[in-house]
């Protein structure tokens, strides 16, 4: 089989195809014919920074082919989605079970690959800030694989004026199609009116602006691990409360919401409530060509791998 690894740090470039034996699954693990990965912001970082050889992890869609000892509730022939910490860009993965969800009949592996990573990703934000019908919500990156869906999630749960945030007008059109009121440029939040929450992806520099745009008893939820520092008197002065979203720490102490979180996901998909956006497909062999994709920070909705 053919799969993706690196053994230097950079850029997409540094990532290469070998031949491979097909993996076995060890206990607990799930043997999957691979059938979609996606392209992240987290993937595009670790090229930095993982110990090497790296073989990257990820997000992916397939098809269960064998099972390790001790899996129970996956048969074979099933269509999965979830996460691996390794090996995830190859025509075969292994996948720890208690991280995977099966796939409805009929759905798409891009669309459940972006259903179940960036969704849940953004559907936990969203209740993680305890949204309640009429606040008003600011999404950063909202035109990206997560931004968006927060983006239609909101409007989705009753938010009553929903704001994205874009680095490029010419993304403009496409947020508002999610179901955004308003589209403001990302290094210019300040005209923007005090919102109830913030579901905030990129860090830095914006995490502040858009802090500085919660109005009292708001909540800011970051999702990026970009180097930001928050004054301790913004939060008293502005009566605002900022949280950090973790999925594997949610995975670790609470399997509970994730597996809710999912349930609502495919029955908000079902009833034509969400409905992901993907950008731009590409061939294994072209990961490279997707990463730089992504780093080019033009992409509309989310970007995927096809072994």
């Amino acid at each position: 089989m053919r799969r993706i690894w690196h053994n230097e740090h950079g850029g997409p470039s540094v990532l290469q195809v070998e031949e491979a034996d097909v993996p076995s699954p060890a206990d607990g693990e799930v043997l999957v014919e691979v059938e979609a990965v996606g392209v992240t912001l987290p993937g595009l970082l670790h090229l930095r920074d993982l110990p090497l050889p790296q073989r990257p992890g990820g997000e992916l869609a397939g098809r269960i082919v064998a099972l390790g000892p001790d899996v129970a509730g996956f048969t074979v022939g099933q269509r999965v989605t979830g996460l691996t910490m390794s090996g995830a860009m190859a025509e075969y993965a292994v996948a720890p079970a208690i991280l995977l969800d099966v796939v409805p009949d009929g759905v798409d592996p891009a669309i459940a690959l972006t259903i179940v990573r960036s969704g849940l990703v953004a559907l936990a934000a969203l209740r993680t800030a305890n949204l309640a019908a009429g606040e008003s919500v600011l999404v950063t990156a909202a035109a990206g694989g997560v931004g968006h869906l927060a983006v239609q999630l909101a409007r989705a749960l009753g938010a009553g004026r929903v704001v994205g945030t874009v680095s490029d007008p010419a993304k403009a059109d496409f947020v508002r199609a999610q179901g955004a009121d308003e589209v403001v440029l990302s290094n210019d939040l300040a005209g923007t009116a005090p919102v109830d929450i913030v579901i905030e992806g990129v860090g830095g520099q914006v995490l502040n602006d858009a802090l500085d745009r919660v109005a009292p008893f708001g909540r800011l939820i970051t999702l990026s691990a970009a180097p930001a520092h928050i004054e301790s008197h913004t939060l008293l002065t502005g009566l605002r409360t900022v949280t950090g979203l973790s999925m594997g720490q949610i995975h670790r102490h609470r399997p509970d919401l994730i597996r809710a979180w999912r349930d609502d996901l495919w029955q908000l998909l079902a009833t034509n409530a969400i409905h992901p956006a993907i950008a731009a497909t590409y061939p294994l062999d072209q990961a490279a060509a997707a990463y730089d994709h992504l780093a080019s920070r033009t992409s509309l909705g989310k970007i995927v791998l096809k072994p």
